[in-house]
């Protein structure tokens, strides 16, 4: 079985669609559970009618909401969809069959984006890739959690969701399973993610960068990276503090500045002390 796990915080105009468009999958064996993070839309009434588990909470942020659906589900694997994504009907079927063919724990697909309405292509950095992945991982999230089949034992390998963080969750949830496990991309659209609109959580923070930099901090103590996982993901640390300590510096924020070079700084004294 494959729990589905919906999460929506005030996004009631997204939420029948989302949910519809995980109903009419063509794969059967499915639970579908909605966390709603503390909306006061009545989002429930747009799904009363729906084959759904709807669960209420108090807002604790998408961390919590994806955990919540976790710690309820039942399914042997593990699916997320963002309220203002959707689905291709054959999603979880072309998934599930080819992880189960080669043996997967993991895998996502390729996306069709939407913004304001209209259609954007992807960008080279964007590029997605199969295998071991933690590499191609650390720029920045390849993986869209609404594109991903996970098998429930990752989680339990890996840990759930950082709670900690606001935004690049998924960012720290993929560097923890890439350094790990092999993931298999599946080279069609299956999910059309649509963004512009004014509550997109990711248009709430400026410069996200400093989610990702404490990211891959947590990752350096894992003791789960060879050599050149290490030497990769200090290399990007170094460079994502120099960017943004020049951003914080151009801003009249010396000290924060300060802080993040000095961590530049001990990431490169890190892989001269292992050499």
């Amino acid at each position: 079985m494959v729990s589905v796990i919906i999460t929506t915080y005030n996004r009631r105009r997204f939420l029948r669609e989302a949910a519809l468009s995980v109903l009419k999958q063509d794969y059967r064996d499915k639970e579908v559970i909605i966390i709603d993070d503390g909306s006061t839309d009545n989002s429930i009434e747009e799904v009363n009618d729906l084959q759904v588990r709807y669960v209420w909470k108090e807002n604790g942020g998408i961390s919590s909401a994806r955990n919540r659906g976790i710690e309820e589900s039942g399914g042997e694997y593990i699916a997320f969809l963002d309220v203002d994504d959707l689905w291709k009907k054959d999603k979880l079927s072309a998934q599930i069959s080819q992880m189960t063919a080669q043996g997967y724990a993991l895998s996502y697909t390729d996306e069709i984006w939407i913004r304001n309405g209209e259609r954007l292509n992807q960008k080279l950095r964007h590029k997605k890739y199969s295998g071991k992945i933690f590499g191609h991982c650390l720029p920045l999230c390849i993986i869209s959690p609404s594109s991903a089949v996970i098998r429930r034992e990752v989680f339990e390998d890996v840990g759930l969701f950082d709670e900690s963080l606001p935004v690049c969750e998924d960012y720290d949830m993929w560097l923890r399973v890439t350094a790990r496990y092999p993931v298999l991309f599946i080279e069609k659209p299956l999910i059309i993610k649509r963004g512009g609109h004014e509550d997109q959580l990711s248009r709430q923070y400026a410069g996200m960068d400093r989610f990702r930099i404490q990211g891959i901090v947590k990752i350096l103590q894992d003791c789960c990276l060879d050599n050149a996982m290490r030497t990769k993901a200090v290399e990007e640390l170094k460079k994502k503090c120099r960017i943004y300590a020049s951003g914080a510096m151009r801003r009249g924020r010396e000290e924060e500045a300060q802080y993040y070079l000095s961590l530049a700084v001990k990431a490169a004294e890190s892989i001269e002390q292992r050499a």
